[in-house]
C-alpha cells in the first residue's frame, strides 16, 4: 500500500500573466474569480466569513508566505522527511497545488489583484504530504488532522488506484469519528480517471464534481454513483508560489479547486452554525444544493450544483448520522441527539407512537379505567400484527450491485454510463511567453505561421489546461 503513489486532482496549471492595475475587471485576479459571482459568494460573506474554523489542506505544503495567505495559515505538520516539519513551504515546484487550495478556501483578498477565499476568516492547518508522496503519507496525514483540530479536511488528491485501501478506509472513518467533514476532489479524465477515485469514492466522504461557468457538467470532471455534490472548476485562478509563476497565480481547471470550493462552503457552513455535527454540516450542504441533471440524485451532479446562500439560511431538517453513509434515515433527530453540546435548535420533547401508547396505558391505570388500557392495548397488537418483517441486510449504498445513497427507488443500479467526454484542448503557449494571445482575439495559429500573436492577459477559455 505505501508504494502507491499520490497523484493530484488538478489538470497543468499554466502560469497566469494578470496585467497591474488599472486594468479591465477580466484582467485582475478578482475578475477572474468568475465562480465567486456565480455561487453568490458576496452575499454569503454579509452572514460568515469562516471565522472558527479550522480548513486542514493534505496536500504538499502551503507557502505561508504568498500575500493572500498571510497570517491564514497555522502551523501544521509534514508527514515524510522531504516535507517541511510544519507544513508552510510548498514542495510542488510545478503546480504549486497546496498554496492554490489553501488560497482558494481562505485567501484574504483585498483588492482586484489579491484572491478573495470562500471562507476568508477560516485558518489552514497545513498538512504536507510532499510532491512525491505514498498512500502512507496520505494516511497520516488524515489522521493527524483529525487529531489536531480539523472541522473540515481537503483532499484534492487520490490514490493511483481506484479501490481505497483498508488503511486509507481506516483513517477517514477515523476522521468522520473525530467530527471532521472530508471533502475529496472525483478526478479528472485528462490525468486518465474514469471513474471517483479513492478516497472520494469511501463511504462517507463528500465526492465532488465539477461543472462549467454555464452551470453544465464539466468533460473533464469523472463522474459516478458515488459523486455528492458538484462546484464550479472550470478555468479557477488561485496564489502559488513564485516558482511557479513570477507574478504568483495560476489559472486551471480540475476537480481539485471544485474540492477546494466546497471545502470553503463547509466552513461557512460550519462558523454559520458552530453546534451542528458533521453528519448534520453534510446533510446541510447537499439538501439545499440545486438540483441538476436526472431529478434527484445522479452521477454526475451527485445531489446538485453547490448553493453556499441556501446552505447558509434555509430550513433543514435534523439527522442522527451521516447521511452518505449506509442505515441513515433522514429526518428529524431528538434534541442534542446530532448536534454538538449545548445546541437548542430542536424540539424540548419527541415522543415516538410507543411512548405516547404507554403514556395513555399509564394513565388509564393510574386513574383506575381498565377499559382505556384495553382499547390501547387492542390497537398497539394491532400494530404489531402489521408491521412488516425487518428486511435482510444486504451489501451497503453503493457496494458492487446496489444503488448509492439517494439513488430513485426501484430503479436498478447505475451502470454503464458511457466514456466521458473528453476535454478540449489546452491553451497553448504558457501565460506570459510571447504566442500567447490577448482576450478574444481569434484563434492563434501554430507557431511559426505568421499572424503568431504577441503576450497578452489570459483568456478564461472552457478548454481543461
Amino acid at each position: 500500500m505505501g508504494a502507491a503513489a499520490l497523484a493530484l486532482c488538478a489538470a497543468l496549471a499554466p502560469a497566469v500573466t494578470v496585467a497591474p492595475a488599472p486594468a479591465r475587471a477580466a484582467d485582475t485576479v478578482r475578475g477572474l474569480q468568475w465562480y465567486l459571482d456565480y455561487l453568490k459568494i458576496p452575499a454569503a460573506h454579509q452572514i460568515t466569513k469562516g471565522a472558527g474554523v479550522v480548513v486542514a489542506v493534505v496536500d504538499t505544503g502551503v507557502e505561508a508566505s504568498h500575500p493572500d495567505l498571510r497570517g491564514q495559515v497555522l502551523a501544521g505538520h509534514g508527514t515524510n522527511a522531504t516535507a517541511a516539519a510544519d507544513g508552510r513551504r510548498d514542495d510542488d515546484k510545478e503546480k504549486g497545488h497546496g498554496t492554490k487550495m489553501a488560497g482558494t478556501i481562505a485567501g484574504r483578498g483585498g483588492g482586484a489583484m489579491h484572491e478573495l477565499g470562500i471562507a476568508p476568516a477560516a485558518k489552514i492547518l497545513p498538512v504536507s504530504v510532499g510532491a512525491s508522496s505514498t498512500t502512507d503519507d496520505l494516511v497520516l496525514g488524515v489522521r493527524w488532522a483529525a487529531d489536531n483540530g480539523a472541522d473540515v479536511i481537503n483532499l484534492s488528491l487520490h490514490t493511483a488506484d481506484t479501490a481505497a485501501p483498508p488503511e486509507l478506509v481506516d483513517a477517514i472513518n477515523y476522521a468522520l469519528s473525530k467530527d471532521a467533514v472530508v471533502v475529496a476532489s472525483a478526478g479528472n479524465t485528462e490525468q486518465g480517471d474514469r471513474e471517483v477515485m479513492s478516497p472520494a469514492n469511501i463511504p462517507g466522504v463528500v465526492a465532488v464534481t465539477g461543472f462549467d461557468k454555464r452551470g453544465g457538467f464539466f468533460a473533464g470532471s469523472v463522474q459516478g454513483p458515488e459523486a455528492v455534490i458538484a462546484s464550479p472548476m472550470e478555468s479557477i485562478i488561485g496564489p502559488v508560489p513564485k516558482v511557479v509563476s513570477p507574478n504568483g497565480y495560476s489559472l486551471g481547471s480540475g476537480t481539485s479547486s471544485a474540492g477546494a470550493i466546497i471545502s470553503g462552503v463547509v466552513a461557512l457552513i460550519r462558523s454559520k452554525y458552530p453546534k451542528l455535527d458533521a453528519p448534520n454540516v453534510i446533510s446541510r450542504l447537499i439538501e439545499t444544493a440545486r438540483d441538476a441533471g436526472p431529478a434527484g440524485r445522479d452521477p454526475q451532479f451527485g445531489f446538485g450544483r453547490v448553493d453556499p446562500v441556501a446552505a447558509l439560511t434555509r430550513s433543514v431538517p435534523a439527522v442522527t448520522a451521516n447521511p452518505l453513509l449506509k442505515g441513515e434515515a433522514a429526518g428529524p433527530t431528538r434534541a442534542g441527539g446530532a448536534t454538538r453540546p449545548g445546541d437548542d435548535d430542536g424540539p424540548a420533547v419527541e415522543f415516538g407512537v410507543s411512548n405516547k401508547a404507554g403514556a395513555i396505558v399509564q394513565a388509564g391505570l393510574c386513574l383506575g379505567v381498565p377499559i382505556i388500557g384495553l382499547i390501547v392495548l387492542f390497537v398497539v397488537l394491532r400494530r404489531r400484527r402489521r408491521r412488516t418483517p425487518p428486511a435482510a441486510v444486504g451489501p451497503y449504498p453503493g457496494a458492487p450491485g446496489m444503488p448509492p445513497p439517494g439513488w430513485p427507488a426501484n430503479q436498478p443500479p447505475p451502470t454503464g454510463y458511457g466514456p466521458p467526454q473528453q476535454p478540449g484542448p489546452g491553451y497553448g503557449p504558457p501565460p506570459g511567453q510571447p504566442g500567447y494571445p490577448p482576450p478574444g482575439h481569434p484563434p492563434a495559429p501554430t507557431a511559426g505561421q505568421s499572424g503568431w500573436p504577441g503576450s497578452g492577459p489570459p483568456s478564461p477559455g472552457p478548454h481543461q489546461q
